[in-house]
């Protein structure tokens, strides 16, 4: 049994819920309750003590099992909550590695390094020479005493070694002085402060621990600004948002967060209440900061950068970013609702939140979504008098950033709206996206018709294809039959995340299979027909995986094996090399040999590690879509019983069981599609045989 596996064990996921989600009652078979990640009045938050997993079937539409309760509701990583859960449940983790533990103690001595460098600014702010530094603050800064206090703002002094005098004393060295970037060696060998007589601002990680500096210029001759610690073991800025710390509980209680530009601001906006401000610290925009926010903790994110130039080139760069990092799948939709916010008169949120406080949460409301602003910039520098080539520039510029938007640029009003702007007919410009764009910007191209199945799918209709060897030794008739779907379900689990972890390419091949089965049909492709991902497994460390393959997938620094391999940690070594070697022993082992039968079939035809051919690639698809079945059936039956609830309740919510309804419907239309599709590959693979 794997530590996850054992934890599950000890706490039940029902008690754990109720101690944060009060309300959970019993009803029926599951117990229901608000979802306590969204605001809501009719409850549709699902915990199934059987399968010991929830789901909320509202606008949350998550799910999961402990482990991604407690990551959601606390805010931790897994390895928080693997760390916490193992504590509550009595379970000893296995001891790190000596190598591992040194890198671990050595972290943590850093840490303790800059920590007590933002002590001695914070204290030193205090000092008689520093009182023009409090009045800069109070007075030009308009920050209150318990501001200063919470943020811990500080004051390096105007000398060049005053640090290093300081931390010399209390016994670090110069080489790690230097190491975590709180002074600078010459090329000479000369070491002296980094910071000097500048307003001190500790950066933190989203856990509330130093990590590093931003100093703020207090001289008129200073060149820059401000200045940023420097790259190392702990502080990366591309990876960190300013305020998350403290304004995580709050993006996920609004389902919005803010993105601004510079520490000052997130300072002014916590300060007038608005906690769910973080900022990117004046870098350009990254994949790894909107990863912190969304999808873990909003739904909805505002960039709100300056009014100015620099603030709209800013914007579009983010955009682009932002696009890749949301893309709900491989085709470029966003997941989130991403928006502009522009702070007016030319202002920069710190001096409008100064000045107008009050207003700032109707200026949020009113960022405008991401195909009016790009339209808005673009057209508006546009002359009067443009040419064609002029507006062709433009609409290509545009066209990109419209087909990855959520207002889909086949809808017709962000055709008509870029055709007047432009006035280029919308024919142009529907001919242009499918000429002169990538590929990529192409929409889903719909299946033949004739290869349509019907909207509606008989229960009895639906099955999961297994060989006839199989059967022979795991018949129906020998189990119960959710313990031959769980069975089934967990050998295919294991297979198609060590075929996806070993050829990660092939998860496009996946989701394209997908979109496909969903045509045109944006419901389908933002719903049941979505992209594979952490929720089609049920296992805590398969979703695990399944998330650092996607982050693998979504970054451009390293190829996608060796960012995967970095990401894995040691608690979850054993289960990622298992579904790495080649003998079906070894998932077996890690998944206690329940369905050793599944895995012998399903290893004889695995890909070699020269890489898959096109049979095996077919076999992946036929898998995953299995997969898929699965987590539809499981949710299909939690939306029937909801829908049995909203029926029979003494004051029938009709618009919840209308919509209910519809998930229910839509539901078994992405089955019907995906049956159909697993049908076909069966019946080809027969052929193949017999020829």
């Amino acid at each position: 049994m794997s530590v996850t596996d054992e934890i599950k064990s000890r706490i039940d996921l029902v008690s754990y819920v109720q101690r944060h989600v009060p309300g959970l009652k019993k009803a029926g078979r599951n117990h229901k309750a608000c979802c306590p990640f969204h605001n809501e009045k009719t409850p549709s938050f699902i915990v199934n003590p059987e399968r010991q997993t929830w789901h909320c079937f509202g606008a949350c539409s998550e799910g999961g099992d402990l482990f991604t309760f407690a990551q959601k509701i606390h805010g931790w990583d897994f390895k928080e909550a693997l760390r916490e859960l193992a504590a509550e449940a009595g379970i000893a983790l296995r001891a790190q590695t000596p190598e591992q533990k040194s890198k671990s103690d050595r972290r943590e001595a850093l840490r303790g390094m800059v920590q007590a460098a933002a002590d001695l600014f914070q204290d030193r702010l205090q000092a008689g020479d520093a009182s023009a530094v409090r009045r800069y603050i109070k007075e030009a800064r308009g920050l209150h005493d318990e501001t200063v206090q919470m943020f811990q703002l500080g004051y390096a002094p105007d000398s060049w070694d005053w640090l290093l005098h300081s931390m010399r004393h209390l016994g670090y060295s110069d080489e790690d002085i230097v190491e975590v970037g709180l002074a600078v060696r010459s090329e000479k060998g000369r070491v002296y402060d980094r910071f000097r007589n500048r307003l001190m601002i500790p950066i933190r990680d989203e856990r509330g621990r130093v990590v590093g500096f931003g100093g703020r210029a207090l001289g008129q001759d200073d060149s820059a600004k401000y200045i940023n610690s420097p790259q190392s073991a702990l502080f990366d800025k591309s990876g960190l948002l300013f305020g998350l710390d403290m304004g995580k509980g709050a993006i996920r209680e609004s389902g919005t967060a803010v993105i601004v530009e510079g520490y000052m601001d997130v300072i002014q906006a916590h300060q007038a209440g608005y906690l769910n401000v973080v900022a990117q610290m004046g870098t350009a925009m990254t994949d790894k900061q909107i990863g912190l926010v969304s999808p873990r903790f909003a739904s909805k994110v505002v960039l709100a950068l300056d009014a100015d130039e620099a603030g709209q080139n800013a914007a579009r760069r983010s955009l682009d970013v932002a696009r890749q990092a949301l893309s709900r799948d491989y085709a470029g939709r966003l997941s989130v609702d991403l928006r502009i916010l522009q702070v007016p008169a030319g202002k920069d949120p710190d001096d409008f939140l100064r000045q107008s406080p009050a207003a700032w949460d109707s200026l949020v409301a009113g960022a405008q979504v991401v195909a009016d602003y790009v339209i808005d910039t673009e057209a508006a520098a546009l002359p009067e008098n443009s040419s064609m080539q002029e507006r062709e520039s433009v609409a290509l510029r545009v066209l990109p950033i419209l087909t990855a938007s959520e207002s889909n640029l086949y809808k017709q009003e962000n055709v008509q709206k870029l055709s007047r702007r432009l006035r280029i007919s919308e024919r142009d410009l529907l001919a242009w996206t499918r000429d002169k764009l990538p590929a990529e910007h192409s929409a889903p191209q719909r299946p033949p018709s004739e290869d349509l199945p019907p909207d509606y799918w008989p229960d009895d209709q639906v099955a999961y294809p297994v060989e006839a060897g199989e059967l022979s030794e795991l018949s129906r008739s020998d189990v119960p039959a959710s313990s031959f779907d769980r069975r089934v379900n967990s050998a295919l689990e294991p297979y198609c995340l060590s075929l996806l972890l070993k050829n990660p390419d092939l998860l496009y091949l996946v989701n394209r299979k997908l979109r496909e089965l969903a045509g045109d049909d944006d419901d389908l492709l933002r719903g049941p027909l979505c992209a594979l991902g952490v929720d089609d497994f049920t296992q805590s460390q398969y979703r695990m995986l399944m998330a650092h393959l996607q982050e693998s997938m979504a970054q451009d620094d390293r190829e996608p094996l060796e960012y995967l391999e970095s990401m894995v940690g040691a608690d979850l070594q054993s289960e990622y090399q298992a579904l790495l070697v080649e003998a079906p022993e070894a998932v077996a082992r890690s998944i206690r040999r329940s369905f050793q039968v599944d895995l012998n079939d399903i290893f004889r035809r695995r890909p070699s590690r020269t890489g898959p051919r096109s049979g095996e690639r077919d076999e992946l698809i036929n898998r995953a879509l299995q997969l898929r079945l699965t987590r539809l059936e499981n949710e299909r039956v939690e939306l029937q019983y909801l829908q049995e609830e909203a029926q029979s309740s003494a004051d029938v919510d009709q618009r919840q069981s209308e919509q209910l309804n519809a998930k229910i419907m839509l539901s078994m239309k992405a089955k019907a599609r995906i049956n159909q599709a697993v049908s076909r590959h069966s019946l080809s693979l027969q052929q193949s045989s017999i020829s």
